[in-house]
């Protein structure tokens, strides 16, 4: 029986490859793809996330009910951690999908996306062409597809961007306007006349680039005062404004920090000052931005001043907040871990790049200069937060474009050049590191229900574990992902693939387990309390107060609409709260059922009104709790 030849398909592949209607499509593909499994991919299905997820929902929330676009407020209280914006846009979805978990966090899902294509097309238009190839090229071309695949796929398929992209919190939001403006900063600085421009010695520099004779000084006052001709500068601006407007000073000041260390490397600074229209631009910027800030502090005064710049900025970065300290290499550990695999690859794809040699990046035209801003952008971020005492895991969410575009600079060249036969040292180290850590995924999952922690509101997640499949599944995947980089290392020419492989098998064990393990999360540690919720809608009297203590979880005001009492313990702040209550009256209380069981109340003191583990749901006299 004769086997049917394969040549054919082949010879079809190869030419299909060739086109360019193939190539477009092929990339609005995979960005659908990528990004709707990441960021939308059952979105909506699970509840939100205690603390800080239900304190935007139902900031949101009062916005409609108390038709007040200008203050935020949460549990009876004015809400100053964030400005406007991130609300604005979840009341917004609220009015066109309703009240639910899908439009919380839909902003943060489109915020993701909108990133996702920046990055795509900021790789296809200005990735670097490998050098001997005309930028029209065959194989220029193809660079530019391949880098803005990889560079797109590892901006979305992250620990940090899937995880902050699916919560409806400002700091996704954030990451994409910032992310954004800087990548329009880019267009706009590789889309000017003089951008093909290349100083080659200091002779040629005189004749070709007018900032740098004599009168700059003079031509750079002319410029500070020029209107915005690029469109992309134009674009900054706003989306620099849009960030502020979502989590105040930081949105303008970490993109000018890292556009000044840039400009300083690659001696252009004056350069951009003349060209950039600031006056106009900082114009526009205030249009946007101070509109707001300006109500809100008509509206709250001090108390908005002092909350919000007092508290949530500047004593965030000298001072240690709520206990969110670590050490000076804390971020260097969480992008290893929330970057991973891809983290491996930074070192290799910064040694790539040739930092130190600043001249060669001087004189090559600024459409190369991608890598060298995407560094910046890096390092920028990691320095500066760094520096804050205050330290959250998700502070470097805005960094993560500049990582994978570094990667998928490293990673490009890989495809599009004749591998040599000799390894590159520090390639082949990442690459070995990147199997030992698909072989410790593939062992932690494996051993995973041993390793959960304990936590009271999610007791039963260790012995569901042992029983449930998708642990096992995720490991076979990682195993499989782990095996076939080992057989790709066997030959120079194949180490290519190696980045494809790690892509399709992040992509599969999100499907098969990420989101398997975030519903088994939300099962056993949000559900009971939005059960809960809903008794407390049906059962609250007119005029009873509810009260939490021992623990804050704010979904219960979101769930039940009403204002709730949370304390950590029957202290002063709980008296006070107690005598608000007139006497004889009633209140229900939330807690966790042995604090209740242990805390000294006799059975006939209250009544049990419902009981979802590991949470109780009590009514009792307010005297009962007075005298206790």
């Amino acid at each position: 029986m004769q086997i049917l030849s394969l040549q054919p398909l082949m010879i079809w592949w190869q030419r299909l490859q060739k086109s360019l209607q193939f190539k477009q499509w092929m990339s609005i593909i995979v960005l659908i793809v990528i990004n709707f499994v990441a960021f939308f991919w059952n979105l909506g299905a699970t509840g939100l996330i205690d603390e800080t997820e239900p304190l935007f929902a139902e900031s949101a929330r009062q916005m409609l009910v108390r038709n007040d676009w200008i203050t935020p407020y949460v549990n009876g209280e004015t809400r100053f951690d964030k400005p406007i914006l991130i609300y604005w846009l979840i009341a917004i979805a609220y009015r066109m999908l309703g009240v639910n978990s899908w439009s919380v966090r839909l902003p943060s899902a489109i915020a993701a996306t909108l990133l996702s294509i920046f990055c795509f097309f900021s790789l296809w238009r200005f990735g670097a062409l490998v050098s001997g190839f005309a930028p029209r090229s065959q194989k220029a071309q193809q660079q530019r597809w391949i880098l803005a695949w990889i560079g797109s796929a590892l901006t979305s398929l992250n620990l940090l961007t899937i995880v902050w992209a699916r919560l409806g919190v400002a700091d996704m939001l954030l990451s994409s306007c910032m992310g954004i403006s800087l990548f329009c900063f880019f267009w706009g600085y590789a889309n000017h006349p003089r951008s093909s421009q290349i100083r080659l010695n200091e002779k040629v520099n005189a004749e070709i680039i007018p900032s740098q004779q004599p009168g700059r000084k003079q031509n750079l006052w002319q410029g500070l005062l020029r209107p915005i001709a690029n469109r992309w500068y134009l674009a900054f601006y706003i989306w620099s404004a849009l960030a502020v407007l979502t989590k105040g000073p930081i949105g303008i000041v970490l993109p000018g920090f890292i556009i000044v260390l840039f400009l300083l490397y690659v001696g252009k600074l004056t350069e951009i000052l003349a060209e950039i229209g600031l006056v106009q631009g900082l114009g526009i910027f205030v249009l946007i931005t101070f509109p707001w800030y300006i109500l809100v502090t008509v509206a709250n005064g001090h108390a908005f001043l002092n909350a919000f710049f007092g508290y949530h900025n500047f004593q965030r970065f000298t001072e240690v907040v709520n206990q969110h300290s670590g050490p000076w290499y804390f971020y260097f550990l969480i992008i290893l871990a929330l970057f991973a695999p891809w983290s491996i690859y930074l070192p290799s794809a910064i040694i790539r790049l040739g930092i130190f040699n600043r001249k060669h990046w001087q004189y090559r035209p600024r459409q190369d200069h991608l890598g060298v801003f995407a560094f910046f952008w890096f390092v920028g971020i990691l320095l500066f937060f760094t520096v804050a005492v205050t330290k959250l895991p998700h502070y470097v969410l805005p960094l993560i474009p500049a990582a994978a575009i570094l990667v998928a600079l490293l990673w490009g060249e890989e495809f599009t050049t004749e591998p040599s036969n000799v390894p590159r040292a520090a390639f082949f180290v990442s690459i070995i590191c990147n199997i030992v850590l698909l072989v410790a995924f593939v062992l932690g999952l494996l051993f995973l229900p041993d390793l959960v922690g304990t936590d009271a509101a999610m007791q039963q997640v260790s012995v569901i574990l042992k029983t449930a499949t998708f642990p096992l599944s995720g490991a076979i995947i990682w195993g499989i992902a782990a095996i076939s980089c080992i057989g790709l290392l066997q030959k120079r020419r194949n180490w290519r693939w190696i980045i494809a492989v790690n892509i399709v098998g992040f992509l599969l064990f999100f499907m098969v387990f990420g989101y398997p393990g975030y519903a088994l999360m939300d099962q056993t540690r949000q559900l009971p309390l939005r059960q809960l919720s809903a008794v407390v809608k049906q059962v609250k009297q007119p005029g009873e107060k509810i009260m939490m203590v021992g623990f804050k979880k704010s979904s219960v005001t979101y769930y039940s609409h009403q204002s709730v009492g949370y304390f950590w313990s029957l202290n002063q702040e709980a008296i006070a709260f107690l005598e608000t209550i007139p006497q004889s009256s009633t209140l229900l209380l939330i807690g966790e059922i042995d604090q209740i069981t242990s805390s000294g109340l006799d059975a006939e003191d209250y009544q049990i009104i419902s009981q979802k583990a590991p949470y109780q749901l009590i009514r009792l006299k307010r005297e009962t709790l007075w005298n206790d």
